[in-house]
């Protein structure tokens, strides 16, 4: 099934993000660990899309997996898409949003939780919604 993507050309998306966030959400980058605003961000709500503002993590799912990016066990129903990545010699499944498509990060199978998952999610592509 195909996701019908928020649609904005690259300069909307330049203009609205900070280099750092375009450099990650658009490009596919990531940002250095133990580095982002989110990393120790425990507060109750919800971590929306820094590109869109879309719900897609709620804060009783995140976890410190000592990885040094902001972790959680499961995403919010919908709010995500996963694709196959072969970059960088190793293959992963990036998590973009669902809403406009942007990179947010990668999921692996060793959460340690019930789920089984550790969303391993860029902090610059996130903000945090209290309540």
């Amino acid at each position: 099934m195909t996701k019908t993507h928020e649609t904005h050309d690259e300069a909307y998306w330049k203009a609205k993000l900070t280099p750092e966030q375009y450099r990650v959400l658009r490009e596919g980058g990531t940002e250095r660990p133990f580095t982002g605003d989110h990393l120790h961000t425990h507060e109750d709500g919800k971590f929306t899309c820094a590109a869109c503002g879309a719900q897609l993590f709620a804060s009783d799912t995140k976890f410190d997996s000592g990885t040094g990016w902001p972790s959680f066990d499961q995403a919010l129903p919908g709010a995500i898409e996963s694709i196959r990545d072969t970059s960088h010699g190793m293959v992963r499944t990036e998590v973009r949003c669902a809403n406009c498509g942007s990179h947010l990060g990668h999921v692996f199978d060793d959460g340690p939780t019930g789920t089984g998952k550790r969303y391993c999610i860029n902090s610059v592509c996130l903000n945090h919604a209290k309540g």
